[in-house]
């Protein structure tokens, strides 16, 4: 781990902070005590320390804020189309989110900003920013510490991440692991790319390396709708299977598999994957373990999988391997060309 002090250049970043909702943005009514929105447009008022980074900030309210649990593929457009618009005009960007679909529409951003290189920060709280216990104020204001960062005139983290507690993670190797405790996201097979404690501390190893480049940023808007998850159990029948591999429209699935990447070897199992791949389905193989990857040629059943025409998704999360699903697909490429996407890490979703 390496230190980085900020703004060493002395440089004065330019901030844009997108509210699109979540607990973050919410404080209680003084007259009736229900949560209700705050207004992050006097955030120098409620938070005056934040005058002390060298930072200007500027605030983008999304027109309509949404519970995280309602997030859809159209909100994470809105919310590309709004960093690419203003995408000259700021150094960083930081987006306040709630947390229960963070780690999804942070997977997703990564994916959708081509050619970005600069800083995209998301964070949230467990606790509303209004109590007094808030661990949003120190989320924010790290997050915004964070994205403003330069050494050498070029931004310290020029990529999706997430900001949560006392790390900062590559966004699209996250998942929410805690509905309770402040440290509520985990980075299973990635390390942090920071850490948060008296000091922030770089891990510049992990961080991503962008080159100079000409290149304008460009958001993919474009995203297959026709995907799924299945998780298998045991007993998992092969009428339920069935049903939801025939369903119209169905381009890709995610296989929440056990271990290494292994399932069944019942025949029809294995004959209904055939199947399925041969109607020009793409299925790829993410384990269900919180740690670890996918090695298919490990044991028999993994074997058979590949066999079949499974993919490997390798360590990619789930949340990870569904938005590159939606993101790939919706490139409407040649079947050869889609899967060797799949297989390809785009921006450091998996390590082969």
């Amino acid at each position: 781990m390496e230190q980085i002090v900020r703004n060493v250049d002395n440089y004065r970043s330019s901030i844009l902070l997108i509210y699109t909702g979540g607990t973050i943005g919410m404080r209680p009514d003084e007259k009736t005590g229900a949560l209700v929105p705050f207004d992050f447009s006097g955030i120098y008022d409620e938070f005056p320390s934040l005058r002390r980074l060298n930072v200007d900030i500027d605030v983008h309210t999304m027109p309509k804020l949404i519970d995280s649990s309602n997030v859809k593929p159209s909100d994470w457009c809105a919310i590309a189309e709004v960093i690419r618009d203003n995408y000259e005009r700021y150094d960083g960007f930081v987006i306040l989110h709630g947390t229960d679909t963070m780690s999804y529409t942070a997977s997703a951003l990564s994916f959708m900003l081509e050619n970005l290189a600069k800083p995209v920060i998301f964070t949230g709280s467990q606790i509303p920013i209004g109590v007094l216990r808030t661990d949003g104020r120190e989320n924010l204001i790290t997050a915004i510490e964070v994205a403003a960062a330069r050494v050498d005139g070029r931004p310290v983290v020029p990529e999706v991440a997430l900001l949560f507690h006392s790390r900062l993670c590559r966004g699209n190797r996250t998942r929410k692991s805690s509905a309770e405790e402040l440290d509520a996201f985990s980075s299973p097979n990635y390390p942090p790319l920071a850490e948060v404690g008296v000091k922030i501390t770089y891990n510049t190893a992990a961080i991503a390396h962008v080159e100079p480049s000409n290149e304008p940023l460009r958001i993919a808007t474009m995203l297959s709708e026709g995907v799924a998850i299945i998780k298998l159990f045991p007993g998992i029948s092969e009428h339920t299977l069935r049903a939801i591999l025939s369903v119209e429209g169905l381009r890709g699935v995610v296989l929440e598999t056990y271990g290494a990447g292994n399932a069944p070897t019942s025949g029809w199992f294995l004959q209904l994957m055939r199947e399925t791949i041969q109607r020009g389905v793409l299925v790829l193989n993410v384990t269900q373990c919180d740690n670890g990857s996918v090695e298919m040629h490990l044991y028999e059943t993994g074997q058979r999988l590949h066999s079949a025409g499974v993919v490997s998704a390798y360590d990619m999360t789930s949340e990870a391997a569904i938005t590159k699903l939606m993101y790939v697909l919706g490139q409407n490429l040649p079947w050869e060309q889609s899967v060797e996407l799949i297989q390809r890490p785009l921006r450091g979703e998996f390590t082969l």
